[in-house]
């Protein structure tokens, strides 16, 4: 699974000093730089380079500082890794190549140098807030088909393991959530419910919920966007 490539890929990028996380925005890693403003690092994973990987990587582009793909590399040495047509492809797109090994040893098969103006800065900072607003890097990137923990649902269920032993006001929230006010008022997942006026207590869908993401009790507050 893509998921396989996941701590190796993460692991080489922190070896350059980038926090990454996984499945942020929508992209497999997003690493951040220590600088301010952060160089913003985003890398796609799949099981073998083929053109979808690159249509991806074109996708990132415009919210990153450097886009780079990452795949198995063949045991046979004849996968598109060896063919110099989609390495010069990916050279003149700017699009960077690691190859993954079946002994999970990264190395740079093409650097990542964008000749590509950066033209979606919205896009941009949306993944520096997200990625800055997560606590630790709770998705795995390449993950498909499971609800991935993003900041939000990570405050939600601190609401909710609050409200696990009886009703509480908003304001009874804000240090395990800063932004607990519009998380119950929305209730975006059903799992909350108003019992009186400014009083929410936990719905059967929010233990539920507990019950699949066990929460820890917090050191610290989940940081507000």
């Amino acid at each position: 699974m893509e998921t396989s490539l996941y701590q190796p890929v993460k692991t080489f990028l922190e070896g350059f000093g980038y926090e990454v996380k996984g499945e942020v925005g929508g992209c497999d890693l997003v690493g951040l730089s220590e600088a301010d403003p952060p160089v913003v690092v985003i890398c796609e994973l799949k099981l073998a380079f083929n053109l979808e990987l690159i249509l991806q990587a074109v996708d990132r582009a415009n919210a990153s500082d450097e886009v780079w793909i990452a795949a198995r590399v063949s045991a046979s040495g004849r996968g598109r890794e060896a063919d110099r047509r989609y390495r010069d492809l990916c050279r003149r797109l700017g699009i960077g190549m690691l190859g993954v090994s079946d002994t999970d040893e990264v190395s740079v098969l093409v650097s990542s140098v964008s000749p590509m103006p950066r033209t979606n800065p919205k896009r941009r900072t949306r993944l520096i807030r997200e990625h800055r607003r997560r606590r630790g890097d709770p998705a795995i990137g390449g993950s498909t088909k499971v609800p991935v923990m993003t900041a939000y649902r990570q405050q939600a269920l601190a609401c909710a393991a609050a409200l696990a032993d009886g009703p509480l006001r908003p304001r009874d929230l804000r240090q395990a959530a800063p932004n607990a006010g519009p998380i119950l008022l929305a209730n975006y997942y059903g799992w909350f419910e108003r019992v009186e006026k400014g009083v929410y207590a936990l719905t059967d869908l929010g233990r539920q919920a507990l019950a699949r993401w066990p929460q820890q009790p917090a050191a610290e507050p989940v940081p507000a966007p």
